[in-house]
């Protein structure tokens, strides 16, 4: 059995739509106009269809629960963080913020309260601490990141121009 993919609930599937295209470049792969599939396995079901999967039966809506989250990540955070700026309507919900990992991430709602995370490629940080100069080891320690990942970054470093 593989997992197929994700399947978010939302209200307006136009605006939601325009989000995930907008915000976080998104490809649409499938539109059945209530149900929109995305590259990368992510679907949106308008919220009148999930209530008729579900045969009508009540349904508790968590809208905005912050249980849960989409994760997207990218390899150079400062030109994401330049096109986020241009959504002043978004609501964040964490500013940009670098972890004890080193990995630099923002969380924010889409139009129905879902948590999105962007944050930066572990590739993109591991290979920022070996530039910096920390050793394998050091770069394995602060970045919790197994050896062969950390060596397989440095040899890619050693190999690009």
């Amino acid at each position: 059995m593989k997992l197929e993919g994700t399947l978010l609930v939302v209200k307006d599937m136009d605006a939601s739509r325009r989000f995930y295209q907008n915000v976080l470049f998104r490809t649409v792969v499938l539109d059945l106009g209530a149900y929109v599939v995305f590259e990368g396995g992510f679907c949106l079901l308008t919220e009148g269809q999930w209530k008729e999967f579900l045969d009508n039966k009540p349904v508790s809506h968590g809208y905005g629960n912050n249980v849960c989250q989409l994760g997207f990540e990218d390899d150079d955070m400062d030109a994401f963080m330049a096109h986020f700026q241009k959504f002043p309507e978004i609501k964040q919900l964490t500013p940009l913020k670098e972890y004890v990992w080193g990995q630099r991430s923002i969380r924010f709602y889409d139009p129905d309260g879902h948590i999105i995370e962007v944050g930066e490629s572990m590739t993109v940080v591991v290979k920022r601490f070996l530039r910096s100069g920390l050793s394998i080891e050091e770069t394995m320690q602060k970045s919790m990141y197994p050896r062969e990942f950390v060596e397989m970054c440095a040899q890619a470093l050693t190999n690009s121009p």
